[in-house]
């Protein structure tokens, strides 16, 4: 903490001096006020600031024409976070006496502290041109200039002030942290390495460092920067947090993840982080553990459209789209001119069965974005689901042409033009859409039954060859492929197709059957009921040897009740049969 100017001290003498020529009677007043001061210069002087304040502020009331107490009261305020007091005290004082250069810098930094950085940049560049700054007022002048999105004057004044001390590694760091903004990616490197060799103890060079070869795609040594910022300053949230962004920017949102929890350990109320956290969450499947996340930053930041949008998403993406339509409603209402808005809205409406309101937001998308290819894609499938085929057709026609590259919008015409009997026009779709995607076993499929409606029977076979060897646990191919033998005359290989459809469908009823009985195991088992709970898990496993889960979920139950080598052994079971082991 600085300590109070001694000229103030002066400059409040003589003030009081001269109140005292002019009006003899106050000489009591003169002498409190005076007092106060002094006392208050002592207080701040030893640290009690609230015992400064509370002097300052009778000096004030004592002599409220004398510069000096405001200007001090309000460098006291300043001190103890009360900027918008501290502001009052500093423009009262600075009306008084304009020059007084220490209520300047510290009005600056109060209006820097409140967000006002305009103020605050015209104030500096005032006093700048009155006297030069020094680096530590041009370093704030900048970022001032930076928070009004004048990168070129903030990177003019930061020069400037390393210059003013070139020995100044949180300078150099600075100046990096600026050309990164500007994304001048290369410069920034060069201040940041500048930074770390003047100071190699400085944690946040390090992990600035650590994100612009991130963004230069250097991952290792970006990754040794950040774990060095981490190892220096090891309870600083901010590393973590940056770290984690960087690791979801390259596509490790599964590493993202770890560093983002551990940022919101140290910082629990870290708003940023934990939105980082459920948007890697949702990207790697986890929509159900983000949403808790989403649900947070949406409750502290209610008109924040994108935060409303990821959480409506995530309550979509797991069967809640009754939940998730008043949300979009909102981030619609925040963003008109949003079309992806009305796009997931849409959506959600769709998965409600609520197909004409979803129209309704796909033709208002359209209207903000003709030529968007989802936007057309999506109002093609709810006319489908509208059975207005002709209108259904137009869309995805013009879906596929806005994006030739993406093989849904082929794929879906085929199915229409199939059922709409324009098989010819069916088979060009269904071939394109396979040659994006040739790993699509129902195309394939699909494919196949319209060769045969054609009957084109060797065309037919070959598809639903294909179609087997992508789902071999499908019976629907082999009972297809059995009919298109039939036609040929080859009964005998139509025979054994039939066969395997119904082995297939034998075990696929087994799993379902499996699946059923673990569900209502769990069900048991939550509510305390482990014998009844057993029962159900053995019979999952009597169904079907195979399912996983059965022999997981029992291994946990007999634990339960003490049969640890039983567990143990289902246990095992489960996991050999998880990793495909027989």
């Amino acid at each position: 903490m600085d300590p109070l100017p001694v000229r103030w001290r002066l400059a409040f003498a003589v003030g009081l001096f001269m109140g005292s020529a002019a009006c003899r009677g106050q000489q009591n007043a003169i002498q409190q006020a005076d007092s106060a001061f002094r006392a208050g210069t002592a207080a701040y002087a030893h640290g009690d600031l609230e015992e400064a304040r509370v002097e300052f502020a009778h000096v004030v009331q004592l002599a409220p024409r004398i510069e000096e107490g405001h200007s001090a009261l309000g460098v006291v305020l300043y001190a103890l976070g009360r900027y918008p007091q501290a502001i009052a005290e500093l423009e009262t004082a600075l009306k008084l006496k304009p020059g007084d250069r220490t209520a300047q810098e510290n009005l600056a930094r109060a209006w820097s502290q409140t967000g006002s950085p305009e103020k605050a940049a015209a104030l500096l560049a005032q006093m700048d041109h009155d006297s030069p700054l020094d680096g530590n007022l041009l370093a704030l002048w900048a970022r001032d200039l930076a928070g009004t999105s004048n990168l070129a004057g903030a990177l003019e004044v930061m020069r400037r002030a390393v210059a003013a001390g070139p020995q100044n590694a949180g300078l150099e760091d600075q100046l990096g942290s600026l050309y990164a903004q500007a994304g001048r990616w290369v410069e920034a490197e060069m201040a940041f390495q500048q930074a770390v060799q003047l100071n190699p103890q400085l944690s946040s060079a390090h992990m600035h460092l650590g994100v612009v070869l991130s963004h230069e795609q250097q991952p290792d040594r970006a990754a040794a920067e950040f774990a060095l910022a981490a190892q220096l300053d090891p309870h600083n949230p901010v590393v973590q947090f940056e770290w984690g962004n960087a690791l979801a920017a390259a596509g490790r949102d599964d590493d993202a993840v770890v560093h983002l929890q551990q940022a919101i350990a140290l910082q629990p109320e870290f708003l940023d982080a934990e939105y980082q956290l459920a948007l890697a969450l949702q990207r790697t499947g986890k929509e159900s553990d983000a949403i808790p996340f989403f649900q947070k930053v949406t409750a502290a930041r209610p008109r924040d459209a994108e935060a409303l949008t990821n959480l409506a998403l995530a309550l979509v993406q797991t069967g809640r789209a009754k939940d998730a339509v008043p949300l979009y409603l909102r981030a619609a209402a925040l963003t008109p001119d949003n079309p992806t808005v009305h796009q997931d809205l849409g959506v959600a409406y769709l998965q409600q069965s609520d197909v004409d309101d979803a129209v309704k937001e796909f033709r208002t998308g359209l209207k903000l974005a003709p030529d968007d290819p989802h936007l057309h894609y999506n109002l093609g499938l709810a006319f489908k689901l509208k059975d207005d085929l002709p209108d259904a057709i137009g869309e995805l026609e013009s879906a596929m042409k806005l994006d030739p590259s993406s093989p849904d919008a082929p794929y879906t015409l085929g199915i229409l033009y199939m059922q709409d009997g324009r098989f010819d026009d069916a088979v060009r779709n269904l071939r394109t859409a396979l040659q994006l995607r040739p790993q699509n076993g129902d195309g394939w499929s699909v494919l196949g039954s319209v060769y045969r409606q054609q009957g084109k029977y060797e065309d037919a076979a070959a598809a639903l060859r294909k179609a087997i060897a992508l789902l071999p646990a499908q019976p629907g191919p082999h009972i297809t492929l059995a009919g298109v033998l039939q036609d040929q005359g080859k009964q005998n290989e139509a025979i054994a197709e039939r066969k395997k459809a119904a082995e297939l469908t034998r075990v696929a009823v087994n799993r379902q059957r499996a699946m059923f009985s673990t569900n209502a195991g769990n069900a048991l088992l939550s509510k305390g009921e482990i014998a009844d709970a057993i029962s159900h898990y053995e019979d999952a496993i009597g169904s079907d040897p195979s399912y996983a889960e059965a022999h997981r979920q029992l291994a946990a139950a007999l634990a339960e009740q003490g049969r640890l080598t039983e567990a143990a052994t289902e246990k095992q079971r489960a996991e050999a049969l998880s990793a495909g082991k027989p």
